[in-house]
Parts: structure tokens; C-alpha cells; sequence
């Protein structure tokens, strides 16, 4: 059995959140896995160690792993000396800090940085979380020849769009990225995932999981004349129960 597989339901939900609130919405929906990121609104950036701790609190007594994201800064995925070597720290203490997984990727000439991506593996030492490469994969030149090279680094998870805006939109390419990963690390399809599409994504590539944030505006908003930003969106319940029973009813149909 490959180390990412889930413990019997044949599609994974993985739900992104920002807070400990959405960690509790994500798993009273009832999310196999929650992606733990800062700032969700620049794409997630890596959380901090108070709320890595506040999310863990939640989730550890359900059972439910954290991953968390790896990020240093919003943008590309080119990065500088700086920005991998704070990566690298970031990623160390987040795994101290009791993050079951990282979430990271670096590109470089329209390829994966590999050689970086190495080393800042080797740097968490031999006791290391579970893995997924992120969505740097969809900004290179050939997201299906690079699932062998994230496979070959130990990148047990994959999270993708198939390099579209959307992962309906790049469906055939997430497709033929799950056929070449013919079960060696798991392929999440990410980007604008939601109930009324979840069952028809599954049906086109065949992935194993999923990962949205199921989420809604929120109830509040500021004052931005200062420029300190909208609210964060809000994990919502019904969504991530929705995005289960809509995995839960197409899973069971495939087993008749």
C-alpha cells in the first residue's frame, strides 16, 4: 500500500485552511486531511508556529493530519538564495512544531528546481513528514514529464490544476499525469473545486483526491481605506459536507 493512501474511502478530501476555525468547519464536514497555510487570499503563505499549534490542538484529537505549507513569500515559485534558505528554516520548525506534511515547490527555467528541491529535502533529515509538491508544478513547461522527477525527489503527493486556471479546465492533463503516476505518489486535483463539479473531476482523471477550501465570503468586512485588506473568506461546513457526500456517493457507485 503506498504511504499516502487513505484509510478506506477510495477519494481523499483535502481541505486548505487558515485558521483553527476552519480547521473545525474542515473536519466537522468531514475532511480526510487539512492543508494549513497563511493567507489563503495570496495563494497560502506558511503559517506561523501559534497558529500551526492551534490548528494541531484541533485536529490531532480527530485524527485528522496537518499539512502545512511551506512558502516564504507571495508570487512566483523562482526563488532567490534568501528565499530557499528561510524556506528551508521555515520547513524544519514547522515539522518541530508537529506538521504530519509539507506542502512546497520551486521552479527555475520553466522546470522544477530539483537539485534545490533535493537538498532542501535532505535538510529535514531521515525522519521526514509526507510531502506533496505543490502548484509550481502547474507553472512549468511540462507538468507530465515533472510527476517523474517530484516522484523521484520522494514527493508522495502532487497538488494540481493540470497547469490550467482551473483543475475542470486542465482535467485531461491531470488525467495523463495520474496515468504516469501509476500509483507511486498520490495526484490531488486542486483549483476551483466544488460540489457541483467534484463528481464529474473525479469521472475525467480518474485522481485520488481532492483539495478545495470550501469556502464562503465572510460574514464581516473592514474598512480598507488603510489598505489592511478584505476579511478572510470562511471555511464552511455545508461546503466540505456537500464535497464528502458528493465523494462519499460516487465512490459507492464505482463499487457497485
Amino acid at each position: 500500500m503506498p504511504k499516502w493512501e487513505s484509510d478506506g474511502r477510495s477519494v481523499t478530501l483535502e481541505i486548505c485552511v487558515e485558521s483553527a476555525a476552519g480547521a473545525r468547519a474542515a473536519i466537522a464536514g468531514g475532511c480526510d486531511r487539512i492543508e494549513l497555510c497563511a493567507a489563503l487570499a495570496l495563494g497560502g503563505l506558511t503559517p506561523s508556529a501559534g497558529l500551526l499549534a492551534s490548528v494541531l490542538a484541533v485536529a490531532r484529537p480527530a485524527g485528522v493530519p496537518v499539512h502545512a505549507m511551506v512558502r516564504p513569500r507571495p508570487g512566483g515559485f523562482d526563488y532567490d538564495a534568501d528565499d530557499l534558505a528561510l524556506a528551508a528554516a521555515e520547513a524544519r520548525a514547522l515539522v518541530e512544531g508537529g506538521a504530519q506534511g509539507l506542502v512546497f515547490g520551486a521552479t527555475g527555467d520553466g522546470r522544477l528546481a530539483t537539485e534545490y528541491l533535493a537538498r532542501w529535502i535532505e535538510t529535514l533529515g531521515t525522519e521526514r513528514p509526507a510531502l506533496t509538491l505543490h502548484r509550481a508544478i502547474d507553472v512549468v513547461d511540462d507538468p507530465v514529464a515533472a510527476v517523474e522527477q517530484a516522484v523521484a525527489l520522494g514527493f508522495g503527493h502532487i497538488l494540481t490544476s493540470g497547469g490550467a486556471a482551473s483543475a475542470m479546465a486542465g482535467a485531461s492533463v491531470i488525467a495523463r499525469m495520474a496515468e504516469r503516476a501509476d500509483g507511486r505518489c498520490e495526484i490531488i486535483a486542486g483549483a476551483g473545486v466544488n460540489p457541483g463539479n467534484a463528481a464529474a473531476l473525479i469521472e475525467a482523471t480518474g485522481v485520488g483526491a481532492l483539495h478545495g477550501s470550501a469556502s464562503v465570503a465572510a460574514d464581516a468586512d473592514v474598512d480598507d481605506r488603510f489598505g489592511f485588506g478584505p476579511m478572510p473568506r470562511r471555511t464552511s461546513e455545508d461546503v466540505v459536507r456537500q464535497l464528502r457526500q458528493v465523494i462519499d456517493h460516487k465512490s459507492n457507485l464505482g463499487q457497485l
